[in-house]
C-alpha cells in the first residue's frame, strides 16, 4: 500500500504529520498532487477546538480531522470516465464539491496532504484549471478569494459607493481589491497593525486608517464627506461597511458612524458576541447582511486571480515547506507573527 503524509489536528492546539493511505483512483476520480495549501484561520479554529464534534450539531466527542482547505496542485492520475482533465494540467479544488463535507472541515480528506483525491471530479465544478504562469502558492488564494468575492457580490457596492474594510487580513484585502477592481470609487482599509494598513495601500486601498490611533469619525468625515442618519444627526458619508475582523468593536463603531440607508457585510467570523444597539441600526436604516462561502464564486474569481496573479501575491507573507508544517501552523496562530502563510510542497513530495 501506497503511503503519503497528511496533516490533521493533534492535542493543545498543535497539529500532528501523520503517514496515511494515499487515495485510490477510480474511474471517476482524479488524484491531485498538492502543490500548495494555504493556512485558513478555520484551520486555527479547528486546532483551538481540538478537533471537531463526532456530531458536530449535537456536541459529542471531538476527533482529530484532516486540515487545508485552500488547495493548489497538479493532476496526475485521472480515471477512464473522466471528460476534460488530463496529466500535468494545474488545477485549484473547490472544498465544498466532496460527498462527505468540506475538505478540510471534518471530511474524509484534508488539502494540508501531499495527494488529494477529488472524487467524481468535474471540471468547472470540482476543480479549475490555471496556466503555468501563475505559481502555485498564489493559485491557492483562489478558495479565501473567492469568500472575499462573494462578500463584495453580496455587498452590491457600485462604482460611485464609499467603502470601509475593517480588517486587513488576507479576506478584508481581497474585499479591497475585488471592490477597486469592480471600479468602486474610495475604499478605506482600517486595522491596528501598521504593516497590514501598508500592505492595504500596496494592494490598491486609497487611504487608511489605524483605528488604535485615529479618531475613526473625524477621519472617515474628511475622506468621505458629511452626511447624516434619519434623525438628522451628522455621520460620515460611507455607503457600504465590510466586517472583515470579527471583533464586536468594529459592529459597534459601524453603528455609531452609518448614516442613513447605509450597509453592513459581515464576512468574519465573529470571535465573541456583542450587545447590539438596535436603536442605533433603526436610526440609520443600518442593513445588515451576512456573507458565508461562495455559492457561485469560486471559480468564478479563477480568470481575474490569473490576470493579476502579481498582486494577489502580495498577500502572501510567508511560504513555509511542508517539512516544516509545524513552523507554519506556529506563525499563524501567534498574534501578528504572519499574515497570510501558505505551505508548499516541492518537487520531491
Amino acid at each position: 500500500m501506497s503511503t503519503m503524509k497528511s496533516v490533521r489536528t493533534g492535542g493543545d492546539n498543535a497539529i500532528e504529520v501523520v503517514d496515511t493511505a494515499r487515495p485510490v483512483t477510480g474511474p471517476r476520480d482524479a488524484l491531485v498532487r498538492v502543490r500548495a495549501c494555504g493556512i485558513c484561520g478555520t484551520d486555527v479554529t479547528f486546532l483551538h477546538m481540538g478537533g471537531m464534534p463526532a456530531h458536530a450539531h449535537l456536541g459529542g466527542e471531538l476527533t482529530s480531522i484532516p486540515l487545508g482547505h485552500e488547495v493548489a496542485g497538479e493532476i496526475v492520475e485521472v480515471g477512464a470516465e473522466v471528460a476534460g482533465l488530463r496529466v500535468g494540467d494545474r488545477v485549484v479544488v473547490n472544498p465544498q464539491d466532496e460527498t462527505n463535507g468540506v475538505i478540510g472541515c471534518g471530511s474524509r480528506y484534508g488539502g494540508m496532504s501531499e495527494y488529494l483525491i477529488m472524487e467524481n471530479v468535474e471540471i468547472g465544478r470540482s476543480v479549475a484549471t490555471f496556466p503555468d504562469s501563475v505559481p502555485f502558492e498564489v493559485a491557492s488564494l483562489n478558495e479565501p478569494m473567492a469568500v472575499a468575492r462573494h462578500a463584495v457580490n453580496r455587498s452590491g457596492a457600485k462604482p460611485a459607493d464609499k467603502v470601509v474594510v475593517f480588517g486587513a487580513g488576507p479576506i478584508g484585502l481581497g474585499a479591497a481589491i475585488w471592490l477597486k477592481l469592480r471600479g468602486v470609487a474610495h475604499v478605506v482599509v482600517v486595522d491596528v497593525i501598521s504593516s497590514r494598513l501598508e500592505k492595504a495601500l500596496a494592494v490598491g486601498a486609497d487611504a487608511v486608517i489605524n483605528s488604535a490611533e485615529e479618531d475613526m469619525t473625524a477621519r472617515l468625515t474628511e475622506l468621505h464627506g458629511e452626511s447624516a442618519n434619519a434623525l438628522g444627526q451628522p455621520r460620515p458619508g460611507t455607503d457600504v461597511y465590510f466586517d472583515a475582523a470579527g471583533a464586536a468593536a468594529v459592529f459597534n463603531t459601524v453603528v455609531d458612524n452609518a448614516k442613513w440607508h447605509a450597509r453592513l457585510v459581515m464576512v468574519a467570523v465573529q470571535k465573541k458576541g456583542a450587545e447590539i444597539d438596535l436603536g442605533g441600526m433603526l436610526r440609520s436604516e443600518l442593513t445588515l447582511i451576512a456573507s458565508q462561502g461562495y455559492p457561485t464564486e469560486i471559480f468564478e474569481v479563477t480568470p481575474e486571480l490569473v490576470q493579476h496573479h502579481a498582486l494577489f501575491a502580495r498577500l502572501i507573507s510567508d511560504c513555509v515547506p511542508f517539512s516544516e508544517a509545524n513552523r507554519a501552523f506556529r506563525l499563524t496562530m501567534t498574534p501578528g507573527a504572519a499574515e497570510k502563510v501558505v505551505v508548499t510542497f516541492g518537487d520531491d513530495a
